[in-house]
């Protein structure tokens, strides 16, 4: 076993040579080490139940048990043991199918030194956390479908707000395509519909539950998961839940800034991402929610109003509190034809271009007026890959945060 200080690892491959050339790169870290080595997904479980080690660098593609298939039974059975795919393929099915098995990130082979050795601290770093709460083990549901509240502790969940200044840029395709591409079976995920005048997140889904938000915000003292079970939208294809706006405009008056606060810290009790969609429109609610979050998606097109909007709210952002590098900027609907460059975008309002999300009128369209996720469909088109791309970006940005967070407090 490693030593406390140390990020423990086993490499999974089923080519010795690949073996020892990790091996060999991974020697020179002072607080890594490798505890061992395995040539099979099957060997891996057995070894992964012995050794217990903070991070498992696995082949995707072996003889008897792909990669893949080893992972899901490893969380399974070590939910705290971190696993980084390494794949030759950069398909993004693979990427996903990997997330949704439980995995902590996914390289291409062969990845970069540096590359690796920031993955390993960071599934490391995570590793250390799930031992610290108590072992990891997959959180008890209620009979709502719900984790417990006891299953978590208040810091479990992480807010993500979706926000544009400038109206029609998107952001209620990212957030429910994001929520989707964020959710497996052990990292649950809500979508909580901020525009509570016209909001459209159940729509997205073909879905229309009887019970909104405006149910939860009278008894925001006394929720509990039976009672926010009974309220969500819960999508079968994805497994996501939503919690629907109010039926009608004038309804939206009914959830205040503090009553939004409080279902937000609530829900970050029970799932692994609570995403919000929200207006352009800076009401209390948004505001709450802004403030809340741990990480803002910020989305913007290829428009001058749509820049000059975004470089607005970033220097509103500033004397808001919300750091620069809590804010993940999205590009949607880019389109390369346009002059307008990612590069001179980020330059101009000094921040990075995270994700883009290449225009795809074809599939996007018709997966709004359906009411079927693109995400759900074939993988490999160009909007699919550019929100599991956004959804990597998110969880590097959330881990890289509490990574700092830890080394502020040691």
């Amino acid at each position: 076993m490693a030593s406390s200080d140390k990020y423990s690892v086993l490499i999974v491959d089923d080519v010795a040579e690949t073996r020892e050339n990790v091996r060999k790169l991974l020697q020179f870290e002072s607080d890594v080490e490798v505890v061992g080595v395995a040539r099979t997904g099957r060997e891996a479980i057995d070894m992964a139940q012995e050794l217990e080690p903070d991070v498992i660098l696995m082949d995707i593609n072996m003889p008897d048990m792909d990669g893949i298939a080893a992972t899901e039974a490893i969380r399974q059975k070590k939910p705290f043991v971190q696993v980084v795919i390494l794949s030759v393929q950069g398909d993004p099915n693979y990427m996903r199918r990997a997330m949704l098995a439980g995995a902590r990130d996914f390289l291409t082979k062969p990845p970069m030194g540096d590359e690796l050795i920031s993955a390993i601290r960071r599934a490391g770093k995570m590793a250390h956390m799930e031992k610290a709460k108590g072992g990891g083990g997959t959180a008890a549901l209620t009979s709502s479908g719900l984790p417990s509240v006891s299953s978590f502790s208040s810091s479990q969940g992480k807010i993500i707000t979706i926000y544009s200044p400038k109206g029609g840029t998107g952001c209620t395709t990212l957030a429910v395509n994001l929520g989707i591409a964020l959710h497996n079976n052990e990292t649950h995920t809500v979508i909580v519909d901020g525009n509570l005048q016209f909001g459209d997140v159940a729509v997205f889904i073909n879905e229309q539950g009887k019970n909104t938000i405006l149910d939860l915000a009278p008894i925001v003292d006394e929720l509990d998961p039976e009672i926010v079970g009974d309220v969500m939208v819960k999508h079968k294809d994805s497994g996501i839940h939503v919690l629907s706006a109010p039926p009608r405009p004038e309804q939206a008056e009914g959830v205040s800034g503090r009553q939004f606060t409080q279902i937000l810290q609530y829900l970050r009790r029970l799932y692994a991402y609570v995403i919000v969609d929200t207006p352009s429109l800076l009401t209390d609610v948004v505001l709450s929610s802004l403030d809340e979050s741990d990480i803002v998606v910020i989305v913007a097109t290829q428009d001058i109003p749509s820049i000059k909007n975004l470089r607005l709210f970033l220097d509103l952002a500033s004397s808001m509190g919300v750091e620069r590098e809590r804010i993940v900027f999205a590009l949607n609907r880019y389109d390369k034809r346009i002059g307008i460059t990612p590069e001179k975008i980020g330059e101009n309002l000094k921040v990075e271009v995270s994700a883009i999300i290449p225009l795809d009128d074809r599939v996007v369209i018709p997966s709004v007026n359906r009411g079927v996720p693109f995400i759900l469909g074939n993988q490999t088109q160009p909007a699919s890959r550019g929100i599991l791309s956004l959804a990597g970006k998110v969880r590097s940005r959330i881990a890289s945060i509490e990574t700092e967070g830890d080394m502020g407090v040691n």
